[in-house]
């Protein structure tokens, strides 16, 4: 009997409780290599072996998602009646009840496909921000026929370079983020491998290429990366730093880029191939076969082994692709977090710069493409809550999140960057308290101070804001209160703290110039016991709610257990904040 991660368990509980409350498209958030494919599978057989006659669709740009998906399903559930429609993978089963299907291949065929209650879209972030896309088009089709259909995304970056937020803007297909499990606190949990770097000596040199929109001109940064000394000192470095490391992946500038890598690691007796979104179907499956069997050493590309590629092998990720993509750049080093027998981490080696334009994978945060217009004065998005305020503002008037002063320095050529932000440090909780945070011109928050011997640490929870900010202090309350409703402002919160079940223990991590908290536990049985506590998903009604008008009885979902696997609250130590 296969058993879920708390997190993964988290996550399908989460899609439950987001559908009892709203009418929207949310969106799953789970690390490369935290197991989407699973959550996926374990979610569609609750909900099929509730509801026999919901239609379920799963859709994705990657042809080796599709088949990875349906055996995913396949190994988890047997019977399940699940079916492939996908050109690339010869197969137009349209009528299977559970259809994992390529966006190319059925854009155009939704009266094909017919009558469908649920779709799922897994690496969502691939979804252009227009409103006029493929997907666009194709999901008002099956609206159409079902005006009840509900879309849940799933992905490891909820953000395009293009539009920001996934779930922000005008033309955003998605609503919310119903979960996200943070990547640093699965890595310390053991369930994905660490990520080390090391700063290599050789640097490309990109202060000369343009951008448009919003990322390096292509042509340009070939061209400036793709030089004969920079590659040979690039490779020779990638070879002195992975002596004792077996799976390597290099990502190119382009696609003579990514050649003359390969060819310069086989000048030097290394073992390279490339793989390119043209090479042949079966020469490419035989590729990747003979790297994972090792046979093959190392592998070039421009980025095709971004999504959809399962080496948990690799140790080493070379990056040499400079990009302004922070979810590219995510991707590409999302690469060495699976884990594999006597693999103890994976070493990136940043030659792009990407590291110091990103900052730590675990701590990325995306820039918001500003609304235009003229005369508007520039804007920043406030780390605790998302509020978009003023850029001169050095204090949130939302939440009271106080931005670190600026300082300028001049950082050392050799600098080393981390990957991953420094790791959390547990302190045991000696008191909690609650107060009511007014601030002037913003709405009230709940402020939560935790005591550690003489130590106190603070965060601000947002109960009467709105969007992603709510949704994370609902999160927070159903943790400690679980079953019981979560408040609509911060006074009826007060009036109920009696219920919240107090953390054992609390870890820290630097941030910037301060603290900020970034997980909790919970000792067994510390949640207090609601007088009348429903089911951990409550009625789930709603998610089977299509045209059909289903009346099958509701099915509970075991909840996860407490612990790192719900999204903090963005904190600071005391004295952090005015």
């Amino acid at each position: 009997m296969l058993t879920l991660r708390p997190y993964q368990q988290a996550a399908i509980t989460a899609i439950y409780g987001y559908f009892q409350t709203h009418t929207g498209n949310p969106l799953v958030v789970i690390p490369t290599a935290g197991g989407k494919s699973l959550v996926m599978a374990s979610f569609i057989e609750g909900v099929l072996k509730a509801w026999p006659d919901q239609r379920i669709l799963i859709v994705t740009h990657v042809r080796e998602l599709i088949a990875q998906n349906h055996a995913e399903m396949i190994g988890l559930w047997p019977d399940a009646p699940a079916g492939i429609y996908s050109a690339g993978l010869g197969k137009r089963e349209a009528q299977a009840r559970i259809l994992f299907a390529g966006i190319q291949s059925i854009h155009r065929r939704a009266a094909e496909i017919g009558h469908t209650d649920l779709v799922l879209i897994d690496e969502a972030h691939l979804i252009p921000g227009k409103s006029s896309t493929m997907y666009r088009r194709f999901l008002d089709a099956l609206k159409a026929i079902n005006p009840a259909l509900k879309v849940i995304g799933l992905t490891a970056t909820p953000f395009r370079l293009d539009c920001g937020m996934l779930h922000e803007g005008q033309n955003a297909l998605f609503t919310d983020i119903a979960y996200e499990a943070p990547v640093r606190e699965l890595i310390d949990a053991g369930y994905l491998s660490p990520l080390v770097s090391k700063q290599p000596a050789t640097r490309l040199d990109v202060s000369k290429v343009g951008t448009r929109a919003g990322d390096f001109i292509a042509r340009d940064l070939a061209a400036a990366v793709d030089q004969d000394a920079i590659t040979r000192a690039a490779v020779a470095e990638i070879i002195e730093h992975g002596r004792d490391r077996k799976s390597w992946l290099a990502f190119c500038s382009g696609v003579e880029h990514a050649r003359h890598v390969a060819e310069e690691f086989g000048r030097q007796g290394i073992c390279c191939r490339t793989i390119f979104g043209d090479t042949p179907k079966d020469e490419r499956d035989a590729i990747l076969a003979a790297f994972k069997r090792g046979e093959i050493r190392a592998l070039a590309s421009m980025g095709v082994l971004t999504t959809g590629f399962n080496a948990p092998g690799v140790d080493l990720i070379a990056l040499l692709r400079p990009t302004q993509s922070a979810g590219l750049y995510v991707q590409m080093v999302g690469r060495g977090t699976r884990l594999a027998p006597g693999k103890d981490n994976c070493l990136v080696l940043d030659f792009a710069g990407n590291v110091r334009r990103h900052g730590p994978i675990d701590l990325v945060r995306p820039k918001r493409p500003g609304d235009g217009g003229g005369g508007e004065a520039p804007t920043k998005v406030c780390p605790d809550c998302d509020s978009i305020i003023a850029l001169s503002a050095t204090e949130c008037p939302d939440c009271g999140y106080v931005f670190p002063a600026r300082e300028v320095k001049i950082a050392p050529t050799a600098a080393t960057l981390p990957v991953l932000s420094p790791k959390q440090r547990w302190l045991k909780v000696t008191g909690v308290s609650y107060s009511r945070h007014d601030k002037a011109g913003g709405r009230p928050s709940l402020k939560v101070t935790y005591s550690s011997g003489l130590a106190t640490y603070s965060e601000w929870v947002c109960l009467e804001h709105q969007g992603y900010a709510r949704q994370k202090a609902a999160e927070w309350w159903r943790k400690r209160a679980p079953g019981c409703p979560v408040p609509l402002s911060v006074a009826e919160a007060l009036a109920q703290t009696s219920r919240l079940a107090r953390p054992s223990d609390i870890s820290v991590r630097p941030s910037g110039r301060y603290l900020e908290i970034s997980g909790y536990r919970f000792a067994p049985c510390a949640h207090p016991t609601p007088a009348s506590a429903p089911s951990a998903t409550g009625n789930l009604a709603a998610l089977a709610g299509s045209s059909r008008g289903s009346a099958a009885p509701t099915r509970g979902v075991t909840p996860a257990a407490s612990g790192s696997a719900a999204v903090p609250v963005r904190t600071s130590a005391m004295g952090g904040r005015a």
